[in-house]
């Protein structure tokens, strides 16, 4: 696993700031595109389905992109990626299943140790009910993660359904979380948690963190805006939209305090900027969105590191 010792390594070792980017033919000359602007990781996103990628020449054609970057321009940091992932429903769909298999099996290629996804949900259903198909999937899933050396993340997003009802992933909230380590005690299974998910439901994303920073493997850099003289005035299911996802920097979630939260709880990893989804910062200014929060969580990390002189 990718794990510093920040006193042996001393800088930004610990927490490193990237972004998603998709999975497809163009991957690694985005990334090319990319780096120059000081991203110094990368999630790459499979979206629902890997579908008939190559996996290996994708992993090699990435690392060409980034061991070129960093033979010529020498960074403080070296640039890796972080995570890859795909975001279908395993408890339902055995070829997303297969995807956690490939994805698992080709980590290594990729110089990383975390897959991330959704941890699925049988649709329209409560909650609780599909923690035992969760369990039968994940199990035989974490025990070829940890042949691997490959740790499972799952995002902690809500994806339009409830506790009541929905259809694609369970793992948005801190009730099921205990639950799916109960049903899956594995030393691989955690989470990729991000403040947006939380803001959207009215949650603190503080506490949340400091009780569960060490399941937590990686960090996806959204926030969200809450709209709260839409509410006062429609509540939350008056038809009108009462919250938007932001771009870090643009949200409500002070990131001065979320890393110096993470940082008391000597949490490594990466916080990786999730896009498009900006109602702002989009189209046209989408790269201007994601750079202004690559420098702006770059200072609430601490601004450039300067050793210490004392």
């Amino acid at each position: 696993m990718h794990a510093h010792d920040a006193s042996a390594t001393p800088g930004h070792h610990d927490i490193r700031i990237g972004t998603l980017v998709p999975a497809h033919d163009r991957t690694a000359e985005l990334i090319r595109q990319l780096l120059p602007h000081g991203f110094e990781t990368f999630q790459i996103s499979f979206g629902k389905s890997v579908g008939d990628l190559d996996l290996n020449g994708l992993a090699a054609s990435v690392q060409r992109a980034l061991d070129d970057h960093g033979s010529s321009a020498k960074p403080e940091l070296p640039r890796r990626i972080s995570a890859i992932g795909v975001y279908g429903n395993p408890l339902t769909s055995p070829e997303t299943v297969r995807d956690w298999e490939r994805l698992i099996d080709a980590a290594p290629a990729f110089g990383c140790d975390i897959v991330s996804g959704f941890a699925g949900r049988i649709p329209g259903r409560p909650v609780p009910e599909s923690y035992g198909r969760f369990g039968e999937v994940f199990r035989s899933l974490a025990a070829r993660a940890e042949e691997k050396g490959v740790r499972l993340a799952f995002e902690n997003c809500e994806a339009r359904g409830t506790w009541e009802a929905g259809d694609r992933n369970i793992a948005h909230a801190p009730q099921a979380w205990d639950a799916m380590f109960g049903e899956v005690e594995s030393p691989v299974i955690g989470l990729e948690w991000e403040p947006c998910h939380q803001i959207v439901s009215f949650v603190d994303p503080l506490p949340q963190l400091r009780r569960y920073s060490k399941r937590i493997w990686h960090i996806h850099g959204k926030d969200a805006t809450v709209l709260w003289d839409v509410i006062h005035e429609h509540g939350i299911r008056g038809g009108v939209q009462y919250v938007h996802h932001r771009t870090p920097g643009f949200g409500d979630t002070n990131w001065t305090d979320l890393i110096s939260t993470l940082r008391l709880q000597g949490w490594q990893g990466s916080i990786d900027i999730e896009g498009f989804h900006d109602p702002v910062y989009r189209d046209a200014l989408e790269t201007t969105g994601q750079v202004a929060a690559l420098d702006y969580l770059k200072r609430c990390r601490g601004g450039r590191f300067i050793p210490n002189v004392f």
